[in-house]
Order: structure tokens, then sequence, then C-alpha cells
């Protein structure tokens, strides 16, 4: 039986939600996050917004000098979860098994479908489920097919919004040849900069390459060169365990010192940063911990759209979180910051130049 992998992402799906619940905000630039006159950040754009450069985990002053014209809302989490419920149970109707990625975001192996991998009953399976959600609940639905995870993400990603893209097995490594490298999965920021300087910044540069990549890449080397081929072996994951990554410190006295504080926050995003990296992940939930001097322990959060993989990122959430939740009106004697939500960094399927 061959492997028929369907990605669906839903299109700029907290701002879409907010668009369709008010349709006064159909086309205008939709922000959803802090507005831009507390110090927080973007949790996510339309794309009405990101042409304007817009992006997640972007402080919400420059979200607005970027677009003057932006509506700036509060999340609705409750709405979005509500939301990805109603689509996720579109989705169970055509059987097979669903691995959910995140509130927007599902892989469907519906191999069972298929005596062999047919493009056109894979197309008019994805048509489907677009109309689908479309009808059911006025939103609208990326989907990717293919072979593998690593293909059915990346075609998701290839024409989006309200895109449908099939890559069959004997079409990947020529579909996969003019995309940047870090549209593989797990090739994040930092693998990409290595990478780069080698002078491999395209996924045909990666075909190509007759080197060892392991001076660049460690042991990722290996898979790597099977990515960029289109071969992928991961199996759905349906165990719905949730994975986080995180740090904390213990003061020797409690302290409301932001000049003690913040350097803390700044050592721990940076700590969380470097095991993202490593482990090739991204976040789109941080959260901040706080134990007072009675043993009070608090704990905030703040989810964004696009996942997040860089400690800079994830110390300014840190940072909006403190200031608009004010955890530090009294002294601490530990803080620590956490990320979950956890899965592979966002990919850009801009054509390099």
């Amino acid at each position: 039986m061959p492997r028929v992998i369907f990605h669906i992402d839903m299109d700029a799906f907290y701002a879409s939600v907010e668009q369709r619940d008010n349709p006064d905000l159909l086309g205008r630039p939709v922000i959803v996050g802090a507005p831009p006159d507390r110090r927080g950040v973007v949790c996510a754009a339309s794309y009405e917004a990101r042409a304007f450069g817009v992006r997640s985990a972007m402080p919400a002053r420059t979200a607005q000098r970027l677009c003057p014209d932006g509506v700036f809302l509060y999340p609705r989490m409750d709405a979005y979860r509500a939301e990805s419920h109603a689509v996720m149970a579109l989705l169970g109707r055509f059987g097979g098994k669903i691995e959910q990625v995140s509130v927007d975001e599902a892989y469907l192996d519906l191999s069972h479908h298929f005596e062999a991998f047919d493009a056109a009953t894979a197309t008019a399976l994805g048509e489907e489920m677009k109309s689908l959600i479309l009808t059911e609940r006025h939103l609208t639905a990326s989907i990717g097919i293919g072979p593998n995870k690593l293909l059915a993400k990346i075609a998701s990603d290839h024409r989006k919004p309200d895109g449908l893209v099939c890559v069959t097995d004997g079409e990947k490594a020529a579909f996969l040849r003019p995309l940047p490298a870090s549209a593989i999965h797990g090739v994040g920021k930092v693998t990409a900069e290595a990478l780069a300087l080698a002078g491999l910044r395209t996924i045909a540069d990666l075909q190509d390459h007759k080197g060892d990549l392991r001076a660049l890449v460690g042991s990722f080397a290996a898979k790597l060169k099977l990515f960029a081929f289109g071969e992928d072996d991961r199996p759905l994951e349906i165990d719905g365990a949730v994975k986080s990554i995180s740090a904390e410190e213990t003061f020797p006295r409690d302290t409301a010192d932001r000049r003690l504080l913040v350097p803390a926050l700044r050592q721990q995003a940076d700590e969380i940063g470097a095991k993202l990296a490593r482990e090739r992940l991204a976040a789109r939930t941080i959260q901040v911990k706080v134990r007072y001097t009675d043993f009070t322990t608090l704990t905030r959060q703040y989810t964004v759209e696009d996942p997040v993989e860089s400690a800079d990122d994830i110390y300014t959430i840190a940072c909006a979180i403190l200031r608009r939740t004010k955890l530090v009106e009294r002294p601490l004697r530990l803080i620590g910051l956490g990320v979950s939500g956890l899965g592979p960094p966002g990919t850009q399927l801009t054509l390099p130049l």
C-alpha cells in the first residue's frame, strides 16, 4: 500500500476567525495580539497585515509603525480552540489517522483510500476537504499532498493562501530543487545560516553536494541528505503527548530587582533557544513562571500563531508577559521560562535570488 499523506494548514487562522466573525474586518490588516500602547507583541496577523512585514512575536509598536492602519485585536484563544475542534471534526469524516500538530494544522494519513498513489484522486479528496471547511466553517485552508510528511508539509506552504498542491513520488526531487534549504523539516535559522556559509542555499545545492555534511550539521547530515531528495519515513504521531522545554532559577535572596531578573530571563531564553536549535524545533507557546516569598507560584503564557525558534523572540515575548501581567510587583524567590506546542520551524518558500 502506498503512503498518501495530507497536510492541512488553516490560512492565517486567528485573524481569519476574527474576519469571519466580524465582516467589517474583511480585507483589512488584522493584527491579533497586544495593542501597541501596551508594549506587547503580535500573536498573529492576517495576510493583509503580513504584506506590510508584520509577523508573530514582533513588538506591537513595531507592527503599528509598519502597518499604521492595522486593526489590533486581543486574542480569543477559547474561540480559536473551539474553531480548531470543529475543523478537526470535519477532517475526521475522511477516516484514517490524524496527527494534530497545532490548533490550526494537522496531518492525515489516507493511504487506505489508495491501491496506488493517484494524483487525480488525491487532489479530488483535497478539494473536497477544502470545500467542506469553506462551506461548514467559512474559512480557507491550504492543503499539501505527498508520499510522506515532509513533502505534504512543504506542498501546503507552496501556494498559500487557499492552495492545493500534490507532489508524487516521481516528482519530488525536481519539485524540491528550487526551494531554499530552510524549507526542509529541521532546518531552522541557525542551520540555514551554517549551510549558507558553505554555499548551500537551496535544496538543489544539497542534492548536488558531494562533500560530507557532518561538519556543518553533525548527526543530522544523513537525514538532511534524505530529506533533500524527498525521502521521509516518519510515521504520524497520534499519542497527543505534550512536549516542552523549560529553565528556571531560584535566587539566594528574594528579589524584585529587574537588574537581576531580566538577565536571568535572558539566560533562560538563550538556553531554551539553543535546545530548540539542537532538536530542530520551534515553539508556539511561551510561559513565564514565578514563585513568591510565601511559595505562591503563578504561571502566565502567550501563544503565537507562527512558531518561534530564536532566543530573541522568546525573550521578547517573556518580557511582554512580565510587563502585561505585573508578576514582579513583589519580590520573587524563583523565575522560570518555558516553551511548549513544539513542532518544526516555520518555513518560508520565497525562491532564492
